[in-house]
């Protein structure tokens, strides 16, 4: 957050429900002081819990549906899709956002599907345009790619071990912000 990032995304996979609750309302306070919002991953009860700004679900978790019923209409609610026919789909549902990938080899996450690349984001950037919906690209994604991964149509790239990468995540996501 000191390097400029404003929207977070808590995932904390092998956590107990009171370790992740516990760090996503940390989290949300040290978000919410430097204007950041912050959505938890997979879990609804967490993210309404936590106070946190909404929730991303993928393919395998609560419908978007069934999320806003847990954190209501003004949270924010992330699909992931990772093929034509999920976004097709997804763009029907209540979200917010609409992801896509993994574009490139992730090393942070096993999704189970090969790299989406380029193209793909074209597609889905052109379907998610006509839902008027933003989309997220997510998926291996480094400084040295962001900028193909917008041209080609993603609203905004999430990133997770690029910002690791030089030991310096405040110095890596204010480079990714041009900074």
């Amino acid at each position: 957050m000191r390097g400029g990032a404003r929207f977070l995304q808590i995932r904390a996979k092998d956590a107990s429900g009171a370790e992740f609750l516990a760090i996503a309302t940390r989290m949300v306070e040290l978000g919410h002081a430097h204007d950041a919002l912050v959505i938890v991953n997979d879990r609804a009860d967490i993210a309404r819990l936590s106070g946190a700004d909404g929730v991303h679900v993928g393919q395998d978790d609560l419908s978007p549906a069934d999320v806003r019923t847990v954190v209501g209409d003004r949270a924010i609610v992330g699909l992931s899709t990772h093929t034509v026919e999920q976004l097709t789909v997804a763009v029907l549902q209540p979200v917010t956002y609409v992801a896509v990938g993994p574009v490139f080899g992730s090393v942070t996450k096993a999704t189970g599907y090969e790299a989406v690349g380029l193209d793909m984001v074209r597609a889905a950037a052109a379907c998610a345009r006509e839902a008027n919906l933003p989309l997220v690209a997510i998926g291996g994604i480094t400084l040295q790619t962001a900028a193909s991964v917008l041209e080609a149509g993603a609203a905004s790239v999430a990133v997770i071990g690029d910002l690791l990468a030089t030991g310096d995540p405040e110095g890596r996501v204010r480079a990714f912000l041009g900074g």
